[in-house]
């Protein structure tokens, strides 16, 4: 008998191992739900110690993204402008001075920052104020030529406009709203916020009015954004399209000259492909993920992962740019318990066609999950990758405990 229990007390660890389900089971499981159809719901899993992958289904079926179009854009503006670029707005005078006086006008210029406001164009009037300057014989001009005129772009709904992402413009002041309300003309409203701005510090001028600059002016004053680095938290974090739609805009203007939206999508498309990331059922429109011809593959998402990951300088970026559940962002009420409130790192996507949910769990694995409908089952959608990252983070947890070390990102305060 005591033979015997020695024995079971042996086999047993190995008969539960053998009777516990799979991780690709675990996943599976996850997945499966009656209120989404299969054919068109994808999950990829990475293993980022070594590429493999863990876990595929419909990984190359070409599906709407909602926002995880970002983190496309993210990597192509990373890779393109750097994580220090600043855009900037500049102050522009057309004519010359003579002692307080500036004969000519004024030329409030943009070059597509995402975060400019009110407040800042203030500083910029303080700048003309402090340089001396007390009357301006000319008008305030808008110039918002760094872009194309284009405020929307295709495959957008009409619903979409001053909703899901204020009209995009290279000079655009608190998000084109003045008192609550959407401005029809961003550029005009710029350059009336610096022309009230001018008049409250006692400097004259003739009101403003929206046109391009003409080809000689002289820069009186400058005001830059906060670091690419810091407006990708707010573009993935809070999955902020409008800010992404700029990036996208800025990738073309200053790569190809083209402040277009096609610009920047050819530029992105270009830098995923040299970079080995498989573009087959991939087709980028815009930045934000909205148009409703946007399409990427969840292998398409997952090796991009893998491949910012492999970057330290870009992971620690991307890491940091990803929202945090039950912390921030669009993850701020979801995922709430451990491991995988401590694990999880995701960027979330959500339109009325598709539901979508992308990142990494620790150091251990990057994941995509891709759910299409007409419409998405956004309820249905979001408890099956909860399902899905929640089997992820158990068992980052479990194999990070067997060897003596959890190896993991540690959740930022």
């Amino acid at each position: 008998m005591a033979v015997l229990a020695a024995c079971i007390c042996l086999v047993a660890p190995f008969a539960a191992r053998a009777s516990a389900p799979s991780l690709d089971g675990q996943l599976r499981l996850a997945l499966a739900t009656r209120t989404l159809v299969p054919g068109v719901s994808a999950g990829l899993v990475l293993d980022l110690s070594n590429g493999a992958t863990l876990f595929a289904r419909n990984a190359d079926v070409s599906l709407a993204p909602a926002s995880n179009e970002k983190l496309c854009v993210a990597y192509a503006a990373l890779a393109e402008l750097g994580p220090a670029y600043r855009f900037r707005t500049e102050m522009l005078g057309e004519g010359h001075r003579r002692g307080p006086v500036w004969y000519g006008n004024l030329v409030l210029k943009g070059f597509g920052d995402p975060s400019l406001s009110s407040h800042r164009v203030d500083l910029l009037a303080a700048e003309l104020w402090g340089d001396g300057i007390r009357r301006v014989t000319g008008h305030v001009i808008g110039d918002d030529s760094w872009f194309d005129g284009r405020h929307g772009v295709a495959g957008w709904r009409r619903s979409f406009f001053g909703i899901e992402s204020p009209p995009l413009s290279a000079l655009v002041v608190d998000r084109a709203r003045r008192k609550g309300r959407l401005v029809a003309n961003p550029a005009l409203a710029a350059a009336a916020q610096l022309d009230r701005a001018l008049w409250a510090l006692g400097i004259q001028a003739r009101g403003a009015v929206a046109r391009q600059a003409h080809p000689h002016t002289v820069v009186l004053a400058t005001s830059y954004s906060r670091q690419l680095w810091r407006l990708l938290q707010v573009m993935d974090g809070d999955s902020d399209n409008f800010t992404a739609e700029l990036v996208l805009k800025e990738i073309g203007a200053e790569t190809l000259g083209s402040g277009t939206t096609a610009a920047g999508a050819r530029v992105v498309a270009r830098d995923l492909a040299a970079a080995g990331v498989p573009l087959a059922g991939v087709r980028i429109v815009d930045g934000s993920g909205l148009s409703r011809d946007d399409r990427v593959t969840a292998r398409e998402l997952a090796s991009l992962l893998a491949l910012m990951w492999k970057q330290p300088a870009m992971r620690e970026i991307v890491w940091r740019s990803l929202a945090r559940p039950g912390l921030d962002g669009t993850l701020r009420h979801r995922l709430l318990l451990p491991p995988a409130r401590k694990l999880v790192r995701g960027k979330t996507g959500t339109t009325d066609l598709a539901s979508a949910l992308s990142g990494f769990v620790g150091t251990r694995f990057a994941f995509v999950v891709l759910q299409n409908g007409d419409p998405v089952n956004l309820v249905a959608a979001h408890a099956a990758q909860d399902r899905f990252v929640r089997a992820l983070a158990a068992r980052a947890e479990a194999t990070s405990s067997s060897v003596g070390g959890d190896g993991l990102i540690a959740a930022r305060p």
